[in-house]
């Protein structure tokens, strides 16, 4: 498995040109930090962790198991198809609210120029609770895979439409050896078709259109049925309601990652409240 080379994959393509020039701005952003913490010493640093991953897949299943819904609420300021979606944020409290409101999970932004995120969030946020948290970010290189462990991640996203397929696998394959789950973001029947080539649980479906940013909840409906039943299908953006969450529920989903439409919410905690329950 070559996992630690700087080689750069093709984008799918699936990508637009938005998704591009985020990766472009990615891989500059992961030099820069690479020249400050080279991966030798990126490694040594993990060595020092004594605490274990929380099991975000496990959370999600045991949701599952449970006939519930497996809520992972996003924490995160801005997005290049919002904008500015929390002016005043806070991640730490974010999380809480989450938290005490039944949350299974919780996804973090970490991604600069285009989300207004940073490590710190997702310290700050997994610090105020005990959910295992996602690092949503951009996942191309080895070094980014060492540095979610570092930080304290439990699970990372990896985006098909912005890798290939043997970048994938090495990204999974180095994922697991750091003891982080992964969950794989699709949005097309042809980015389906990959991840479940993969061995991999947690499938993602991306309601978001990446060429024009649209959202339309009828991708999760037509490509879930798809799935096997022993893969986890999470449910990406466009979730507003406790029937948007049924209906999807009905298609095969069973987690659902939300976030816009809680932090758009004076009370983000009584937004994910109301989509929680059995399904």
């Amino acid at each position: 498995m070559q996992v630690e080379g700087q080689e750069r994959p093709n984008l799918t393509d699936a990508a637009s040109d938005i998704l591009a020039r985020i990766c472009v701005q990615t891989r500059d952003e992961v030099a820069r930090r690479m020249a400050g913490l080279p991966l030798r010493e990126l490694k040594a640093r993990l060595r020092d962790i004594e605490e274990r991953p929380r099991g975000f897949g496990n959370a999600l299943k045991l949701k599952t198991a449970e006939r519930e819904v497996g809520l992972i609420a996003e924490v995160k300021k801005a997005s290049p198809s919002a904008g500015l979606i929390r002016p005043q944020f806070d991640a730490a409290a974010i999380a809480r609210e989450y938290e005490q409101a039944g949350a299974a999970c919780l996804s973090v932004l970490t991604e600069g120029p285009n989300f207004q995120g940073h490590v710190a969030d997702l310290q700050a946020a997994r610090a105020a609770t005990s959910l295992p948290a996602l690092r949503k970010d951009f996942m191309l290189e080895p070094w980014q895979i060492y540095e979610s462990r570092l930080i304290g991640a439990d699970c990372i996203l990896l985006i098909m439409a912005a890798i290939d397929d043997d970048r994938a696998a090495d990204l999974l394959g180095l994922a697991r050896l750091v003891d982080l789950d992964v969950l794989v973001e699709v949005h097309d029947e042809t980015e389906l078709h990959r991840a479940l080539a993969l061995e991999t649980t947690l499938i993602g479906i991306n309601n978001r259109n990446l060429r024009t940013l649209r959202t339309d909840i009828a991708t999760t409906l037509e490509l879930a049925p798809q799935v096997p039943p022993d893969r986890i299908v999470v449910a990406e953006s466009g979730i507003t309601s406790r029937a948007d969450v049924l209906r999807l529920a009905e298609a095969g989903a069973s987690c659902f990652l939300v976030g816009e439409s809680l932090l758009r919410q004076p009370d983000a905690g009584a937004a994910a409240r109301a989509l929680l329950g059995p399904i």
